[in-house]
């Protein structure tokens, strides 16, 4: 019996609906950021209503984006988010400019912002799975540590897993995951409404008492902010696996931003109800100690807020890596990154060399870094790439006037975005040029420096033919199917004769 020959193409297939493209959403968005960068938003307004306007602000500012995103993603209905945008808006402008805005934003995210965010919320897990388990440790803080680079580890394979193996076993965990995080999201906000009910309103009261916040701390507070906050554009990002993109796109965006907002400024307030300014800024475990302080005669009530918080930032990192390796899938479709991190797998219909890239560099990224530094550094580099899809947005609105857009915002709209944006990532050059703003100049000159070789002159490498056919025998993979993204949910294999063969 002769078998069938080896597929020559495969495609990625539609299993988001509008609760799961809603939930990816909110499964991004809540992550670590409210639980660590709460602190430090609050550090830099200095009181207690500058920094609830501050959060306010960043929804705002975050739902103008998403909405903006949402037009974009009719007029590019293609994987890849901004990757796809720039791709569509700036090629044809220019041979050399044209293509460097995305080459330049995907070699940044996918190599160094996506795993450090990752890396990010799997350190976070690892410490609020750890921290109930202190009192057996006897306060040895080298197997303390070693412990909890262990169990991020071990978070980071379990999530890399669950990313490989089907789009719908993710949607599956994913849904769970940001159920649960709502939960104990809401279970914050209810002990902070206890603590309303019980009179415990002396710190809310002090008001705009003890402001700090100046032209040098404001983009930063909006940094710890906006980076909570990250996650909003993840529906535009992976279009080709969502259902009727045309119409969930934008509700999946219009239901999950507002209710992050409202989530964000409740469990803010619930913080403010048991904890001063000072108290917030320097307790290292900001939800436990809120935790003991509003619900303290429950004794369980520590365990629960731990393995809470570890649940929410398991699912946020299941999340950010399913739309990294979107991003690096669309890449390097369009020839921008090395051709075998677009290939799919022909069993699973996921994009499996991606995935595992995806994996290894947030396995290196949990070995270094400090969530602060990290957090600034990621949010300074995301604005000024959000900037730039405000300019594509106005671009395709002068090159391609007549394209379908089932959804149009007011011009106003990504004009404003795109001002803050700018202001936002030139500001703390001028008036605070730490180190990790530097270093994110440094990384967006390397991949410039990058692009002229290998994508400008089209330079490659002659161990990349040997690797590609490697990871392809390896994983089971093959290239995607090079025509425009269609509706079809059927995942179709080419073979040898060149007819189309249906593959479920």
């Amino acid at each position: 019996m002769t078998l069938p020959p080896a597929p020559k193409t495969a495609k990625l297939n539609r299993e988001l609906g509008l609760f799961s493209a809603s939930c990816l959403i909110v499964s991004l968005m809540i992550g670590s950021g409210i639980f660590v960068s709460a602190a430090n938003a609050l550090k830099n307004t200095g009181s207690v209503g500058m920094c609830l306007v501050i959060w306010t602000l960043c929804g705002v500012l975050s739902l103008l984006g998403a909405l903006s995103f949402a037009e974009l993603s009719t007029v590019v209905p293609k994987s890849g988010g901004m990757f796809s945008f720039y791709q569509c808006a700036f090629s044809d402008l220019h041979r050399f400019w044209g293509p460097l805005p995305s080459f330049v934003y995907s070699w940044v995210r996918i190599m160094y912002l996506r795993p450090a965010e990752v890396a990010i919320t799997c350190l976070t897990c690892a410490e609020y799975s750890v921290r109930p388990f202190g009192q057996w440790l006897s306060g040895d803080l080298d197997t303390e540590f070693a412990l909890k680079r262990a169990v991020s580890i071990a978070a980071l394979c379990v999530v890399t897993l669950v990313n490989y193996s089907s789009v719908k076993c993710f949607v599956n965990v994913q849904n769970v995951f940001t159920t649960c995080k709502v939960l104990v999201c809401t279970l914050i906000i209810i002990g902070g409404l206890r603590q309303l009910c019980l009179g415990n309103t002396v710190n809310l009261m002090t008001g705009f008492d003890g402001t700090t916040l100046t032209l040098k701390t404001f983009p930063i507070a909006f940094y710890s902010g906006l980076w909570a906050y990250e996650g909003w554009m993840a529906s535009a990002v992976v279009v080709e696996e969502i259902k009727n993109p045309h119409r969930n796109v934008l509700l999946s965006i219009a239901i999950a931003v507002p209710f992050v907002t409202a989530t964000y400024v409740l469990m803010n307030v619930s913080y403010m109800t048991v904890l001063s300014v000072s108290e917030m800024i320097s307790t290292p475990a900001l939800v436990v100690e809120f935790g003991n302080r509003a619900l303290g005669n429950f004794a369980w009530f520590g365990w629960v807020v731990s393995f809470g918080v570890a649940i929410t930032t398991f699912g946020c990192s299941l999340s950010i890596q399913f739309e990294a390796t979107r991003l690096c899938f669309a890449s390097s479709r369009e020839g921008q990154f090395p051709a075998i991190f677009s290939y799919v797998s022909v069993k699973r219909l996921t994009p499996a060399p991606a995935v595992f890239l995806q994996g290894l560099l947030a396995g290196i990224c949990i070995l270094c870094g400090d969530a602060i530094s990290l957090i600034e550094f990621a949010s300074f580099l995301c604005w000024m790439f959000y900037g730039f899809a405000m300019l594509a947005l106005l671009v395709l609105r002068r090159t391609k006037p007549n394209a379908e857009r089932p959804f149009k915002i007011p011009i106003i709209v990504p004009i404003f975005v795109l001002v803050a944006s700018v202001f936002l990532f030139l500001t703390p050059i001028f008036t605070d040029p730490r180190p990790r703003f530097l270093v994110g100049l440094a990384l967006v000159l390397s991949a410039v420096l990058i692009y002229i070789p290998f994508v400008y002159f089209n330079y490659k490498l002659s161990v990349m033919d040997d690797f590609t056919a490697f990871v392809e025998k390896l994983l089971g993979v093959a290239p995607p199917e090079s025509d425009e993204p269609s509706t079809d949910m059927a995942v179709t294999a080419v073979g040898d004769n060149g007819q189309q063969q249906s593959r479920f």
